[in-house]
């Protein structure tokens, strides 16, 4: 059993082709891979577009020629939205130059029609084994990094409750206060590191988030 069957995670994919048979014959192939989820079916580019923008898919299989957007505008546009997405040509034609341009907008893999089931798993496969690892890699570094920021915050309360206001403290408050969503008292405490610091500009920009009121007449100063 291929790498990727082996997850219970359904890899979800679109097709997008003009010709009525050609979906209704690459439907019925992809249901031969088990962990495979057709979330959406375009006859045309701009409807591919709406459609990978409402289901979401992690793979697309793109016609070239397609009325009103073509596959390779379609995918440009489709992957400047979702740079994840992972998008298989298919054309008529082992056309070079189509190649190009299909890697230049981020395709991940070619199918000259009429293919066979065989070849279409094996592109499958191929992409979605490319795009599990990267997806995996990126949980991994969220979850890291998800695990840095509490380790941060805990220090940065820990540095609060000594009161301290060396170099050290004011470098992880700082950025534990980069957040846009971290708690307003660490805010207020970054601000009296700066006024004891007397880092008047640093605490001239803190303003803008914490408001006047939370600062002092006389450990405002030099703040207009």
């Amino acid at each position: 059993m291929p790498e990727t069957a082996k997850s219970t995670q359904l890899l979800r994919v679109m097709i997008a082709d003009d010709v009525t048979e050609m979906r209704r014959s690459t439907r019925l192939m992809l249901t031969l891979i088990p962990y495979v989820e057709i979330v959406a079916i375009a006859k045309d580019g701009r409807e591919a577009v709406q459609m990978a923008h409402e289901h979401k898919p992690d793979i697309a299989l793109m016609d070239v020629n397609m009325p009103h957007t073509n596959g390779l505008q379609a995918i440009a546009k489709m992957r400047a939205e979702r740079p994840e997405l992972a998008c298989i040509i298919l054309s008529a034609e082992r056309d070079t130059e189509i190649l190009l341009e299909a890697m230049a907008v981020g395709a991940r893999g070619y199918l000259t029609k009429p293919f066979t089931t065989e070849q279409l798993v094996e592109a499958v496969e191929r992409v979605a084994r490319n795009f599990r690892v990267k997806k995996h890699q990126s949980s991994q570094v969220a979850r890291l990094r998800q695990q840095r920021d509490v380790i941060l915050k805990e220090l940065a309360i820990e540095y609060v409750k000594q009161q301290r206001s060396d170099a050290k403290a004011m470098r992880v408050l700082e950025q534990v206060t980069s957040d846009p969503k971290c708690d307003r008292q660490l805010l207020v405490a970054l601000a009296w590191v700066y006024v004891q610091r007397q880092e008047w500009q640093k605490l001239k920009l803190l303003k803008k988030r914490l408001g006047a009121d939370y600062l002092s007449t006389k450990g405002s100063r030099g703040i207009s």
